[in-house]
């Protein structure tokens, strides 16, 4: 079903996320996507890269396809490191049109050290991206230090699974 309807009529729909992370000066940093001005949550950053799963497609081979689609990054689904699961259940109104969110979702994490300019954005998607320290990362969602659509209980699992 398409994307638009599901959000509409809060139908019940699967999702893979992917964080990307690099290793800096001994600290991890993580990869924001700062969302396209058309989308919902317009010009919030957000997951690295995520997207909702196809009829027919697994989790891991979603993951793999949105990578490549929004920031241009060619991974195996090997690559991927599987942090947990999640349920969302969210509702908002944009563009004056009512947004239910109801999602499951397989959130995972790729080491990818790239830099910025290196990737290939997917304008309609993104609008840019931003490397940012990890920890810093997560207390600047909990106390809404920046723009952003972040369930900071999503970013611990990330950071839990990496540091083993």
């Amino acid at each position: 079903m398409e994307r638009a309807y599901a959000h509409k009529n809060g139908v019940h729909h699967r999702t893979a996320h992917v964080w990307i992370l690099r290793r800096r000066e001994g600290k991890i940093q993580v990869l924001l996507q700062k969302r396209a001005e058309t989308k919902s949550f317009p010009g919030c950053y957000d997951i690295s890269s995520a997207g909702h799963i196809t009829a027919g497609q697994e989790f891991l081979e979603s993951a793999v396809r949105e990578l490549r689609e929004e920031l241009g990054i060619t991974a195996n689904e090997s690559d991927l490191v599987y942090c947990g699961d999640r349920r969302i259940v969210w509702d908002d109104v944009f563009f004056g049109e009512e947004y239910h969110d109801r999602q499951f979702t397989k959130v995972y994490f790729l080491w990818a050290d790239v830099e910025e300019s290196d990737l290939v954005l997917q304008e309609e998607e993104v609008s840019g991206v931003l490397w940012m320290d990890l920890d810093e990362c997560i207390s600047g969602v909990r106390d809404n230090a920046f723009k952003n659509c972040i369930y900071p209980e999503e970013l611990e699992m990330v950071r839990e699974r990496a540091k083993h």
